[in-house]
């Protein structure tokens, strides 16, 4: 299923529906209409676990594809947010986990040019979410090299501790995507988060694909471009550090919740590694597209203080 989080008119409170092929259908609504009691938001959803996603199913089953007015809505006519407004703690990114960008990373970004050996993880705050279209700031007086990079996010559905690899997959609750926005000249004695952690620097949406659709998450193509050419292209096979690779190592120390998100690394293609480097300004668009799941579109504002 393609979750989503979004809003039916501007002033409208948010709300969790399903995609159905070019409908938005209330998963509250469509519970209360069969008798159930769904949530009516991300985050308690994905708390819900199994048993909600297993309701949900059964309800859009005795509908048939017929919904009757006010549980749902054309997809066209909604305005989609970060599936996750705001997460309940941290982003988790990763860095340096696709070979190419290993090395392309040390010729422009100080960093080894030596494969890690672990993973590399550092965090975005939640004020760095924002969900489809809504615009990546730019503060001239804070950056002059604003770059892009396109990832696979990992939501958790299940507590993981101190999991193994083979059980790790079993932890997640879906997919989605991310653009893990970089101001490279931010960096601070080696420490990357105010680098990477400013508000609007972590794009996400436009849904969550829950994990049964997505049963292998190493074989997904994505891909970034900005103003219509394209920057990145890959596949989640060349990541340094699988999925259940990341999930194991951060829960061996840091405790993975519900509705926990990683950024799993970007490849190669950010506008550091370029030849003559190139970085993101005010009226550019950037779009992030990972397959199965879809794509985002952001406009970069000029967020300049007067």
């Amino acid at each position: 299923m393609k979750l989503v989080t979004y809003r039916a008119a501007v002033e409208a409170a948010a709300k969790l529906g399903v995609i159905v092929d070019d409908l938005v259908v209330d998963v509250e609504a469509i519970g209360a209409a069969h008798g159930e009691d769904l949530p009516g938001t991300m985050l308690d959803f994905i708390d819900a676990g199994r048993p909600a996603l297993e309701t949900l199913r059964d309800c859009l089953e005795r509908s048939e594809g017929r919904f009757s007015a006010g549980l749902a809505i054309a997809l066209a006519n909604v305005k989609l947010l970060a599936p996750i407004p705001r997460p309940r703690k941290n982003i988790f990114g990763v860095g340096l986990n696709y070979v190419e960008h290993v090395a392309e990373s040390a010729k422009s970004l100080d960093t080894s040019k030596d494969l890690p050996k672990q993973p590399v993880i550092f965090s975005k705050p939640p004020t760095t979410v924002i969900g489809p279209g809504e615009g990546i700031e730019h503060n001239r007086k804070m950056t002059q090299q604003l770059d892009w990079e396109v990832e696979l996010a990992v939501i958790i559905g299940t507590t993981a501790r101190r999991v193994s690899k083979k059980d790790a997959l079993g932890h997640v609750f879906g997919y989605s995507v991310m653009i893990d926005v970089s101001a490279r000249d931010n960096r601070r004695a080696g420490q990357w988060i105010f680098s990477k952690g400013q508000d609007t620097y972590a794009p996400f949406g436009p849904c969550i694909v829950t994990a049964d659709e997505i049963p292998d998450p190493q074989v997904l193509d994505l891909w970034l471009t900005l103003n219509g050419v394209e920057k990145q292209r890959s596949n989640t096979r060349h990541m340094l550090f699988k999925v259940d690779d990341l999930i194991a190592d951060i829960s061996s120390g840091i405790t993975l919740e519900p509705g926990d998100v990683i950024a799993s690394g970007t490849p190669e293609g950010v506008g550091a590694g370029r030849s003559p480097q190139e970085w993101m300004w005010p009226g550019d668009v950037v779009t992030a597209c990972v397959e199965g799941i879809g794509s985002l579109r952001h406009p970069i504002v000029d967020a300049t203080p007067e």
